[in-house]
């Protein structure tokens, strides 16, 4: 039972990712495969599972502005 709660955990936190990735490739227009590349080179992987917890019941709006909020403060 622990494991299958583990894995549901990981499997929600990489759905949530997943997610993320396709909403700002979207809301930005650009291919998913360079956001995915953008957020790992920014941290926002990290941020999103650090902070899945928090982000994870936000709005879309919610989630978009603290991405934002990361990568105009980056050096990209």
């Amino acid at each position: 039972m622990v494991i299958q709660s583990i894995n549901n955990l990981f499997m929600s936190r990489l759905s949530f990712k997943t997610f993320c990735i396709e909403l700002y490739a979207d809301y930005k227009s650009i291919p998913s495969n360079e956001v995915f590349a953008l957020f790992e080179k920014n941290g926002i992987l990290q941020m999103l599972d650090e902070d899945y917890d928090i982000l994870h019941g936000h709005g879309f709006e919610y989630v978009i502005h603290d991405i934002e909020e990361i990568m105009e403060n980056s050096s990209i």
